[in-house]
């Protein structure tokens, strides 16, 4: 790969992926690999999927992109798709191109609307890889570390009276972003009390509630978002990643009456990818199987079986310091100290058995993110090679 900027910031293991076929990679030697990484967290339906594929296809033949002038009625039957999954079915959507753009674009419709000018985020977020909701400067965000609440008694019956709460500047706060559990791909998930305490005051101060869903969205979690997990009502939401099964197609979804007002007020925001037919018709695609397969309560599933599987396993090895989940959301802890690299021989050894995981070293953590339709058989197959890897390494 001499001529392609190496620039992610991950190991390269592999250059030889030819094809892909729902949750299995296949090399040019015609060897398979269980991706339980599902691509960058976004193949849900798994790779390939034939729903998708045909309307792909099909689309293809047809128009791919227009401009800013003419629209195709294919974004209005995405955007009637998206928002059937959402608690405000009358709203608007806007698709766009990355799951970055979509956070980037939701804060700061947040901070123009209210005029405030500090937005409210959890400390160990990742909301994008760009703009202000990259840099989370002091000087625009208020960074809340729950660290401190997960240990209390009250947590889930959090008073807005909390001297950790009040010390939040709520009167210059216009929305709280929030990623609800990934965590930058380390799966901490806070406490539910805590996140409508937060949530409540926000919006008692005339701020917006925005919810990135780009990694958790559309099952990932067990349940269609996130955020369903915390007993919120957003105003807004960021969905990227799974809405296009691989396709990079991101959305903007905003209740009726923020999209009103932002048209009122001549909102302006216009890129080159905007609404194009190609992504809306993938978009409503893997909205319409996820709804016939009924892949979101086979994701719940498949993921109280990989937590039980991997809680089997964890109590069998002391080199396992923590395990958490949500769905098909997962991490395994190994134990380690120093600055010693204790996953990245776990993770070969998986990749030697066939069996593509998440790696992330400086915080000793695998990671198991697989497609929805992830197979009994796979999971058993990983659990078992997991539990072969840390018996080597005991």
């Amino acid at each position: 790969m001499d001529h392609v900027l190496d620039c992610s910031g991950y190991e390269i293991v592999k250059t030889d992926i030819v094809r892909a076929q729902g949750a299995y990679l296949f090399d040019a030697a015609g060897d398979r690999y269980v991706d339980f990484e599902s691509g960058v967290w976004c193949t849900a339906l798994g790779h390939n999927h034939p729903a998708v594929r045909d309307a792909m296809q099909t689309q293809l033949g047809r128009v791919s992109h227009l401009g800013y002038r003419v629209e195709s009625a294919l974004a209005e039957d995405a955007a009637v798709a998206v928002q059937s999954t959402l608690p405000f079915s009358n709203g608007k959507c806007l698709f766009l191109a990355s799951g970055s753009e979509a956070v980037e674009l939701t804060v700061q419709i947040a901070r123009g609307l209210t005029g405030k000018p500090l937005l409210l985020s959890l400390s160990d977020s990742y909301l994008a890889a760009y703009g202000s909701a990259a840099r989370r400067d002091l000087s625009e965000w208020c960074l809340f570390d729950w660290r401190e609440c997960a240990g209390c008694a009250h947590a889930e019956e959090c008073s807005p009276e909390c001297p950790r709460v009040l010390a939040v500047p709520f009167d210059h706060v216009g929305g709280f972003a929030f990623e609800p559990g990934n965590a930058g791909g380390t799966v901490h998930l806070p406490p539910s009390g805590v996140i409508r305490t937060l949530a409540n005051r926000v919006r008692e101060r005339g701020g917006l509630i925005v919810v990135d869903e780009v990694t958790t969205g559309f099952g990932r979690t067990g349940l269609w978002y996130g955020f369903q997990h915390y007993d919120l009502t957003p105003d807004l939401v960021a969905l990227g990643k799974g809405l296009g099964n691989g396709y990079p197609v991101s959305c903007v979804a905003m209740t009726r009456a923020i999209g009103e007002r932002l048209e009122s007020e001549r909102f302006h925001y216009a890129q080159s990818h905007q609404d194009d037919p190609l992504g809306c018709v993938i978009a409503k695609t893997v909205i319409d199987t996820l709804r016939r397969e009924r892949l979101v309560e086979r994701g719940a599933r498949m993921g109280e079986l990989l937590l039980d599987g991997l809680r089997s396993v964890a109590r069998t090895h002391a080199a396992v310091a923590d395990l958490r989940g949500r769905g098909l959301m997962t991490v395994l802890e190994v134990a380690g100290a120093g600055t010693k690299d204790v996953v990245t021989p776990l993770f070969r050894k998986l990749l030697d058995r066939g069996f593509l995981v998440g790696c992330k070293p400086a915080a000793r953590l695998l990671r198991f993110y697989p497609p929805l339709v992830i197979s009994e058989d796979d999971v058993d197959g990983l659990l078992d090679a997991l539990d072969d890897a840390l018996k080597d390494e005991a």
